[in-house]
């Protein structure tokens, strides 16, 4: 009977190693399963971090790109900035000359009218008599004649 409960207990063995085998053939497919799956994400992740590494470079040179525009636009605002005062500075300079030759005008238009003002009040005085004041000699002696119309002009 010792061959029988041997038999017995290789039979229960054999039952039990044909259970393992499939629970290590179910693990092992579990397994494979699960190293493909990790692997599958494992290619999108790579895939996803390629076209993000794609994006920021473009994003970079998209940046550089942009920058150069800034300073382009910089160099050229300074620059019209710098005519610009010059032509303003260019006016003011004009500006200054018509002040100076308004002044210089109303200076000159002021001396003038003294001048021809003088001229009328001080005239009368300052011209000579059209008749010789003295003139007639009497018997060797001067007769002055006083022209009264010569003096009040």
């Amino acid at each position: 009977m010792a061959i029988f409960g041997l038999g017995k207990n290789l039979a229960v063995l054999e039952s039990k190693f044909e259970i393992y085998e499939d629970v290590s053939k179910e693990m092992l497919d579990k397994l494979d399963r699960a190293v493909n799956t990790i692997s599958e994400n494992s290619n999108r992740v790579a895939v996803i971090l390629e076209r993000h590494e794609g994006k920021l470079e473009e994003s970079a040179r998209t940046d550089k790109i942009i920058i150069e525009m800034i300073n382009d636009l910089k160099e050229q605002n300074t620059k019209e900035h710098d005519a610009t005062k010059q032509r303003i500075e260019k006016i003011e300079v004009k500006i200054q000359d018509l002040s100076k030759f308004r002044w210089v005008t109303v200076g000159i238009a002021t001396a003038a009218v003294i001048i021809i003002k003088s001229a009328d009040l001080f005239g009368s005085i300052l011209n000579l008599p059209k008749q010789p004041l003295t003139g007639q000699l009497d018997h060797g002696t001067m007769v002055e004649k006083v022209v009264l119309s010569d003096v009040l002009h």
